[in-house]
């Protein structure tokens, strides 16, 4: 086709080209000047299969004008609503659709908006997915129950609570088709939560609305009451399931034994899988491997083993999933040369160990004090990609720990430390504890200025945990030391550091040092809150003159809260004593960071 004549509207000649298929030789106009492209679509408005055809054959990327203009395009036209969709969906991945600056015009067109919910919600963009239905309302569109079903469920898998609770009664509010779908998906956010009160509400609510609950409904709530322990109501939800004649499946089944084989009730667990396969539901996978995980917790590792062979007569393989559950209790009892009689099995069956797998050896061999077969793990592990994680480092540092390896339990902590793991309080335990074994207490000194050599400046959380075991074992002068470096690395102690500090002070009878420190604690404002209190309690049960001496200085300083001296006085009433002279506190939750260590 030659180029059009001077005068002539470019995009009347290319949309005529266009539709006879003969526009590719004008290919670069099209790339220089991307309005072309739009005004071109334009024209095409009511041939959408050749504006389709059109848009295809231009090379990518497409301009985002264009894009918006060939959606609205293809909109109106049922026949076809999967391009447009699938279109929809491209064009989330790469623009920001949810933005003020896009939004508006996709809000224009009666089928977009819910397809843009859908398509955000299933590009796990939750976030963005909230703030298009909030628009939504705002202009009185009520989107369709899919894109509803699908939001709901990109929030359960977000853990966005609230918002989920926010949106749905939104959804109720706009008029939206509240069907068992978007009902379930909502049961599935209370699922995620835990939160079996509001699912029970839920139901009441269905069985109100007249929608029936389905396999999916009844499975789901299943699940939540037995992971909340709630044995009762989960077989009283299965018989409901019964009378309505909804079967039970698999999954339905699965969770039932779950919940027992959670609570140590293997036995019954069992039983449930004979009126299982009675009931003419074949068991899967889930059903023999969380049976099998069941009798070794429960330290029966031959019916574990029996029921393997049952699985496999089956003709059902065992995964890793199968293996670990067997292994970790092998593990436990020190049964090393079946551990790697059945590694070999795994190796012959071609089943590829996860992080469970290495976790557990690497944990084993750490207890017996066979590092050399633990770090052979931890090679293997990295070889195969697998990712060292939180657990795998403290298995490692308590293992080379107990093992007198202290320079090699430091290189494993700066090894977690700059993969982005924050050691709590057990890990410096651990090693402090070695150090003092050794009569090295000073190499403990010298952790934080190692750690900023290696560009990890240790923060609050590492000088604590160093004082408070410091404190623990009774070297109250290097604790102090460590403060006084962490105080010249312009970090500021917190009321733990006193608190402790006074307390170690007073253990070694030196009264005018406690003091000094409650007295420093006082002028900077700290307070012993009821974690302290319940931390320092429940760390030093045994030495309560000690605590009661702590308590009194508190006191005279105004270091008490109000909260503290509820605690107090609550442990006053269970006592024939005050709490100040026994030492007992109220059990009060604890922030990791006063988490009990080992080996205390």
């Amino acid at each position: 086709m030659p180029p059009p004549p001077a005068g002539v509207d470019l995009s009347r000649a290319l949309c005529a080209a266009a539709v006879k298929s003969t526009f590719r030789p004008h290919l670069h106009l099209l790339a220089a000047a991307p309005p072309l492209v739009t005004a071109v679509l334009h024209r095409l408005s009511p041939l959408p299969s050749a504006a389709l055809a059109f848009f295809r054959a231009l090379p990518p990327p497409h301009p985002l004008d264009a894009s918006l203009a060939l959606l609205r395009l293809l909109a109106p036209h049922p026949r076809h609503h999967p391009a447009a969709r699938s279109l929809l969906r491209d064009l989330s991945l790469r623009h920001p659709l949810s933005s003020p600056l896009i939004l508006p015009s996709l809000l224009a067109d009666p089928h977009v908006p819910s397809w843009l919910l859908h398509a955000l919600s299933h590009s796990s963009r939750p976030h963005d997915a909230v703030r298009v239905f909030d628009q939504m309302r705002a202009r009185g569109l009520v989107p369709d129950a899919h894109a509803c079903t699908a939001l709901l469920t990109a929030l359960a898998r977000s853990r966005m609570t609230a918002t989920a609770r926010r949106v749905f009664d939104e959804m109720a509010r706009a008029g939206v088709a509240m069907n068992t779908h978007v009902y379930n998906a909502m049961l599935h956010v209370y699922l995620k939560a835990g939160d079996a009160e509001r699912a029970e509400t839920l139901m009441t609510r269905m069985d109100a609305a007249g929608v029936p609950l389905d396999r999916f409904s009844f499975n789901t709530v299943i699940a939540l009451y037995c992971r909340k322990a709630m044995r009762y109501e989960a077989m009283c939800v299965r018989e409901r399931m019964d009378k309505e004649g909804i079967q039970a499946d698999a999954v339905t089944w699965n969770s039932l034994i779950h919940g027992l084989c959670k609570d140590g009730r293997v036995n019954e667990a069992a039983q449930l899988l004979s009126e299982m396969t009675a009931a003419g539901v074949a068991p899967d996978h889930v059903t023999y491997t969380t049976l099998i995980d069941g009798y070794c917790r429960a330290g029966n590792v031959e019916e574990a083993v029996k029921l393997r062979g049952e699985m496999e007569a089956r003709g059902m393989l065992p995964g890793v999933a199968t293996y670990n559950a067997i292994l970790r209790k092998l593990c436990e009892d020190g049964k090393m040369k079946e551990v790697n009689k059945l590694l070999s099995e795994m190796d012959e069956r071609k089943v590829q160990a996860d992080h469970v797998t290495c976790n557990t050896l690497i944990n084993a061999y750490c207890k017996i004090g066979d590092m050399n077969s633990a770090c052979k793990v931890k090679r293997k592990m990295m070889e195969s990609g697998l990712q060292l994680n939180q657990f795998t480092y403290k298995a490692l540092i308590h293992g080379f720990c107990k093992a007198k390896g202290l320079d090699e339990a430091k290189e494993a902590l700066f090894e977690m430390m700059d993969t982005g793991f924050s050691p709590n309080y057990s890990v410096f335990s651990w090693l402090v504890d070695g150090f003092c074994k050794k009569n090295n207490a000073g190499a403990v000194l010298l952790i934080p200025d190692e750690l900023m050599k290696r560009g990890l400046p240790p923060d609050k959380a590492v000088y604590r945990s160093l004082i408070r075991r410091l404190c623990r074992k009774g070297l109250v002068e290097q604790a102090q030391k460590v403060f006084d470096q962490m105080q010249g690395k312009g970090l500021v102690g917190d009321s733990l550091v006193y608190a402790t500090l006074a307390y170690a002070y007073l253990t070694e009878g030196q009264q005018v040092a406690a003091s000094d420190t409650l007295d420093k604690m006082a002028k900077k404002q700290l307070y012993v809150t009821p974690q302290i209190y319940n931390s320092l309690c429940s760390s030093y049960s045994d030495e309560k003159e000690t605590l009661n001496m702590l308590w009194v200085r508190a006191m005279e300083r105004g270091l008490i809260t109000k909260s503290v001296y509820k605690l107090m006085h609550q442990a006053r009433l269970k006592s024939t004593k005050p709490a100040v002279e026994t030492g007992r506190c109220a059990s009060v939750s604890r922030p990791d960071y006063l988490e009990p260590t080992l080996n205390t």
